[in-house]
Order: C-alpha cells, then structure tokens, then sequence
C-alpha cells in the first residue's frame, strides 16, 4: 500500500475546502482550522481516510468487481479517464445518464447498440445504406461513444463507486444508495459526508489534489489487480500439477496391469 506522505498531500493543495460561510457542518470533525474565510482541512484525518480506502478498495479490485470512476466536472475528466483507463476501470466523465445503475438492464441494451452498429460495418451491411441512413447511424454511434463508450466492458452493476464531488455527482451517489453499492468519495467541506461509505475529506476543486488522491487510490487497485492475477496463476499452476499427478498415477496403474499380465 502507498506510503502516503502530508508533506505531499500539502504541496497538491488536498487541505483547502471551501469558503467558511458554504459549509457543512458534519464536515466539522474532519476541519483542521479555519483562514482567511477558508476552511482547512485536517490532513492527518485525510491520510488516514485514504488509507482506509486503498485497503477497501484494493479488496474489491482482488475480487474481480469493477469499480466505477465518476467525475464530469472539467478540472477532473482528464484526470479520472486517465486513472481508470490505467487501472482497467470503467468512468463516467461526460453527463451522468439518469438510472445508469438503477436501470442497468436498458444502459446494457445501448451499449449493445453500440455493438451492432460496429457489427453492421464490419460485414458490409452498413454500405448498403443511405447516405441519410449512415449519417443518422454515425451520429447516434458518436452520441453513445461519448455518453457509455468508457463502460462498455462493464457487463454487470460494479462492485463500487469512486466520487469526486458528491454534490455535483448526486444522482450517482442516489442510485449507488439505493442498491447498496459501496461509495468512496473525496468530500470537500461544502458536502454532507453521511451519505458516503468511504469518506475522503479532500479538496475536490483543484486538478493537483485529485490527482494526488487518485493516484493513491489507483496503485491499491492496481496491486489489487496484480494480487488477482498473482493467485490465478498460482491456482493453474496447482491445477496443473494435480493433472500431471493424476495421468502419473494413471501411467503407473496401466504399467503395473501390464506387468501382471
């Protein structure tokens, strides 16, 4: 797990929250002080969280469940894509579409769309369209691959959501409510943290404090990964040696048949 480090969460801004006045006060056991009108944030309750949440996180991503990364605010949708894109994970960083976990079933049928159109151009079949017809088809591809294109490997609900600014991403953090997903998030001052499984107490504003805490939460995934694919391997390997065993075993009762014969 990564050595998290305040110096560095410091230099990243991850301390600054909101103005004093835009607060939440169930944010109050995770503020540090307050300066020039702006909360600061405990950064020593901040490691800890984080820590908290490799650990969880890195479980989930051993088991095999994906994790959802949910980030449309322009400051973090280059950043979130990034690190799940570097993790394998699925992201939502366009418009959060209403019920993509509620209604799971009918966000599945417009990834499958997505899937027959490409389809359609592989066997030829789209050639034979119109031009009217294939104009209407591009776009709809390029409105889909825009909105879902991040999750179409995500063939079941996740095992989990990763957050950044829960106000923001209420919907999300609704539906993942709703059906007990497990929700990590950086919350800021301004937020109420009781919503949330995993609370971060973070800046959620800046590109440099997402960053950082992304990048901690993204190398517990990845040695989660590593961990799954780690004890597969060992598992073959076993099965492996349980085959080779058995046809030994066999080998030796088909000799010593032949022997008596």
């Amino acid at each position: 797990m990564a050595d998290i480090k305040i110096k560095e969460l410091i230099e990243s801004g991850v301390h600054f929250g909101h103005l004093t006045r835009k607060w939440d006060p169930n944010m109050a056991p995770f503020i540090y002080t307050e300066r020039k009108g702006i909360h600061i944030i405990d950064l020593y309750k901040s490691a800890a969280k984080i820590e908290e949440a490799s650990k969880a996180l890195h479980k989930i991503a051993s088991s095999g469940r994906k994790i959802l990364f949910v980030a449309t605010k322009k400051q973090a949708k280059d950043i979130v894509s990034e690190k799940a894109e570097s993790v394998n994970m699925p992201y939502i960083t366009e418009r959060w579409p209403g019920g993509m976990l509620t209604n799971f079933v009918t966000i599945r049928k417009a990834v499958k769309k997505m899937g027959q159109i490409d389809r359609m151009k592989k066997d030829g079949s789209f050639e034979a369209l119109s031009k009217r017809e294939k104009l209407q088809i591009n776009r709809q591809r390029a409105k889909l691959e825009k909105n879902l294109g991040s999750i179409t490997d995500m063939t079941r609900l996740p095992g989990a959501i990763l957050v950044i600014d829960i106000k923001r991403e209420h919907i999300a953090v609704a539906e993942a409510q709703k059906l007990n997903i497990p929700i990590f998030a950086m919350v800021d001052t301004n937020s109420d943290p009781r919503k949330i499984d995993y609370v971060i107490p973070s800046n959620d504003d800046a590109s440099k404090s997402i960053e950082k805490v992304l990048s901690y939460l993204t190398e517990a995934i990845a040695e989660g990964l590593s961990e799954r694919k780690s004890n597969k391997e060992a598992a073959k390997e076993e099965q492996t040696k349980k085959e080779a065993v058995k046809e030994t075993a066999k080998e030796a009762v088909k000799t010593e048949a032949k022997e008596e014969k």
